[in-house]
C-alpha cells in the first residue's frame, strides 16, 4: 500500500509517500510559508533532482493540492493518478488519555482531538487543518491518526501524576503526557531488536535530543516514565526551552519584571533554554563553533545540557531496576558525538564501557554501536524515522 504520510504545522505542511509494502519512500518535502504569502513546495522523488515550486497556498487544502499535483505530474511525477494512494497518515501532537494507540480518523475522532486542542494550542489545531485539507481532496481514502503521546498512555501514576491536588487532575487533566512518542517507539524497538533478549527483559533509556529533547525509560518495551511533562516545556533545558525549574521562578519573575502570563511563556519557550545561557544560538553546531572560539557562557550551556541528560539516565536506571541499553536519536542525538562524549563520560558505574574512538568516528546519520564488545549496557545511535512508524500503522488499520 501507498501511505500519504502528512504532518502539518500551523503555517507548514511536512509529507512523505511511502510504499510499505517495502518500506520505500517514494516522494518527500515541505510546503512554507502557507496563508503568510510567499509560499513554496520542495518536492524530492527519490532518486531524482529535487523541485521548488513558488506559488502563493491560501490555506492547507491549497497545500495538499499541490503536493498530490507534483506526486503526479506527468514529467516529475511518482505515481499515475491519486487513486494509488491507499491511505493517509497524519501526525497528531496532543491525544491526552483518550489515545493510546493508533485510529482511524472518523468526525467523532475529529471532534475529541479538537476538544483536546487546549492541551496544544500549537499544535493540534494545525494538524486538524492538515486532516480537514486531505478529506476535502480525498474524501474516499482511508485517513489514521498516529499520537505524540499515544507511547506514554503506559506510564504509571507515581510517573504521570503530580504533586498537586488530585482534583488537578481529575477536574483539568492536569499530568505527565509525555511527546516525541512515536519517535521513542521506533528507536527502542529497534533497541530491543539489536540487543538480542526478549522483550520483557529489556530496559531501554532513549534520548531524543534535538531542539526540542525528550529522554524516555523503557521498561519490557512499554513507556513507564518521560521527561516531558504536561508541555514539551518540561524536562532537560532545550534549543530555547528552558526545561525543569523551581516553579516558584514564575511568580518572582512577574513579580521583579511586572510580567503577564504571556510574557513570561515567551520567554520560557522562546528565550530561554541554549539561547538564553549562551547568548549565541539554540543550535547545537553553532554552540560548538562559538565555545571553540572561547566563548564560555556557550561551553556552559552544552555542559549543562548534557549534565542534565546524564541525570535523567541515571534516574531512569533506578527506576527500571537496571540497565541494558541507552539510544541517542535526533538532529544532536544522531550527529553531535561532543554531546554524545560527554553524557556518557563518567557513566562506567552503570557498566556502560563506552568506546570514545568509535564515538568520534561514527559517521553522521547512520546507526552505530558505540560501546565496546564486553560492555554491560549497549550504547547505540539509531536515527529515528516517526514518518515509518505512521505509515506502518496507517497501513494496518486501514487494510482493516
Amino acid at each position: 500500500m501507498k501511505v500519504l504520510v502528512i504532518n502539518a504545522g500551523s503555517s507548514s505542511l511536512k509529507y512523505q509517500l511511502i510504499d510499505t509494502e517495502n518500506e520505500y519512500v517514494i516522494a518527500k518535502g515541505i510546503c512554507e510559508r502557507i496563508a503568510i504569502g510567499g509560499s513554496v513546495l520542495c518536492y524530492k522523488p527519490t532518486g531524482k533532482d529535487p523541485i521548488e515550486v513558488k506559488k502563493d497556498m491560501k490555506n492547507h487544502t491549497d497545500a495538499v493540492k499541490m503536493v498530490l499535483d507534483a506526486l503526479i505530474a506527468p514529467d516529475t511525477g511518482v505515481i499515475k493518478s491519486m487513486s494509488e494512494i491507499g491511505a493517509v497518515g497524519h501526525r497528531i501532537v496532543h491525544g491526552g488519555e483518550r489515545f493510546s494507540s493508533s485510529v482511524l480518523i472518523t468526525d467523532e475522532i475529529i471532534k475529541t482531538i479538537e476538544e483536546l486542542s487546549e492541551l496544544a494550542p500549537l499544535h493540534n489545531p494545525a494538524n486538524l487543518m492538515g486532516i480537514r485539507a486531505c478529506k476535502e481532496i480525498m474524501p474516499d481514502v482511508p485517513m489514521v491518526g498516529v499520537f505524540d503521546t499515544a507511547f506514554h498512555q503506559t506510564m504509571p501514576p507515581e510517573a504521570y501524576l503530580y504533586g498537586l491536588s488530585y482534583d488537578a487532575y481529575r477536574e483539568m487533566m492536569i499530568r505527565r503526557y509525555g511527546f516525541h512518542g512515536t519517535s521513542h517507539y521506533y528507536v527502542s524497538r529497534r533497541a530491543i531488536e539489536l540487543l538480542g533478549k526478549p522483550e520483557h527483559e529489556t530496559r531501554i533509556v532513549t534520548c531524543h535530543l534535538g531542539n526540542g529533547s525528550s529522554i524516555t525509560a523503557v521498561k519490557g518495551g512499554k513507556s513507564i516514565d518521560t521527561s516531558m511533562g504536561f508541555t514539551p516545556l518540561e524536562g532537560v533545558p532545550m534549543g530555547t526551552r528552558c526545561g525543569n525549574i523551581d516553579p516558584a521562578i514564575v511568580m518572582y519573575l512577574m513579580d521583579k519584571k511586572n510580567w503577564d502570563i504571556k510574557k513570561v511563556k515567551e520567554y520560557m519557550n522562546k528565550k530561554s533554554g541554549m539561547l538564553g545561557i549562551s547568548g549565541v544560538s539554540s543550535d547545537f553546531r553553532d554552540l560548538s563553533a562559538a565555545s571553540e572560539s572561547g566563548n564560555e557562557r556557550a561551553k556552559i550551556a552544552v555542559d549543562l545540557f548534557c549534565y542534565h541528560v546524564k541525570k535523567y539516565i541515571g534516574a531512569y536506571s533506578a527506576a527500571m531496576n537496571g540497565l541494558d541499553a541507552i539510544v541517542f536519536t535526533a538532529g544532536v542525538g544522531e550527529n553531535d558525538r561532543e554531546v554524545r562524549e560527554k553524557i556518557l563520560a563518567g557513566l562506567d558505574f552503570l557498566g556502560v564501557d563506552t568506546d570514545f574512538e568509535l564515538n568520534r568516528n561514527c559517521p553522521r546519520g547512520k546507526e552505530a554501536v558505540i560501546t565496546k564488545p564486553g560492555s554491560k549496557v549497549k550504547v547505540f545511535v539509531i536515527p529515528t524515522d516517526e514518518e515509518m512508524v505512521i505509515a506502518r500503522d496507517t497501513a494496518a488499520l486501514a487494510k482493516r
